[in-house]
């Protein structure tokens, strides 16, 4: 199951991060067709979160295509945002994390290597 959370300072409405921790989850495979998000309750009770918040990014993740209410059974994962190989991902994760070591021992912090790194994608 998904385990959310809310980075405040962002800049980011706080239902779309929802929405793009979701797109992440399916884009990695963490989230399958068929799996079930957690409850708006048990949202709410984890990041304290205005209810209808929850709502209005659940409402967006069906307007998209990727899930569907099942009325009194929750909300479920109607498609995937999975693309190649999800046995690479380990691997590439791995040299990733090599890479971040390398980035913070040359001094840099999370937004310098966030920086870094939308640079390079869209040079690329």
């Amino acid at each position: 199951m998904i385990d959310f959370h809310l980075e405040p300072r962002s800049g980011v409405a706080p239902y779309m991060q929802l929405v793009h921790q979701v797109q992440q989850a399916l884009r990695l495979g963490m989230l399958t067709v068929g799996d079930q998000l957690p409850t708006v309750k048990q949202v709410v009770a984890k990041i304290a979160i205005n209810p209808n918040t929850v709502l209005k990014a659940y409402r967006e993740l069906e307007r998209r295509g990727l899930v569907a209410p099942k009325p009194g059974r929750g909300t479920f994962v109607t498609a995937t945002l999975a693309a190649g190989d999800l046995d690479a991902h380990a691997e590439l994760k791995t040299d990733l994390h090599r890479w971040i070591t390398r980035a913070r021992t040359a001094g840099l912090d999370d937004d310098a290597i966030e920086a870094l790194f939308a640079t390079t994608i869209r040079q690329t």
